[in-house]
């Protein structure tokens, strides 16, 4: 199985998730995992199918979209300033997203092993705890032991 890239960014300030998915979008691009259609296509899928989490102690976003827009499958990990609000997957409402994690997948057949693994992971309070709190430097590691072994 193909290493997913894992590109990392914490501090950042964003207005709304509309500017934290254009955001997404141009990072990724620029850091050539995705093509050129990948930014509209995040938000169009974004609008249409919401990503926001709740979760027992925080919420967390799960951007993606399908993998024709992808090159090589990479994972963005945002730990923002502050919450981002983002709608819910599974409501009508919004929650204050802590953490962002875009997925970028290039075999739509893994998408869905690799949600499992992240939902699973995301489940334990003390894993999420230590992704918020850990140094820049060590969220890679810290989500690849926890989602990608």
């Amino acid at each position: 199985m193909q290493q997913s890239k894992i590109l990392i960014r914490t501090g950042i300030k964003f207005a709304d998730d509309i500017d934290a998915l254009h955001h997404i979008g141009e990072t990724l691009l620029n850091a050539g995992v995705v093509k050129a259609s990948y930014p509209s296509a995040l938000l169009e899928r974004e609008a249409t199918y919401p990503t926001g989490i709740a979760l027992e102690q925080h919420a967390v976003a799960i951007p993606h979209c399908e993998a024709t827009h992808a090159n090589e499958p990479a994972i963005y990990l945002i730990r923002p300033d502050k919450p981002v609000s983002f709608y819910q997957a599974d409501d009508d409402g919004t929650v204050p997203a802590r953490l962002i994690i875009a997925l970028v997948v290039t075999h739509p057949d893994r998408q869905l092993a690799l949600l499992r693994r992240l939902f699973c992971a995301l489940q334990d309070s003390a894993f999420l705890d230590a992704l918020l709190a850990a140094p820049e430097d060590d969220m890679a590691t810290l989500f690849s032991q926890a989602v990608l072994h």
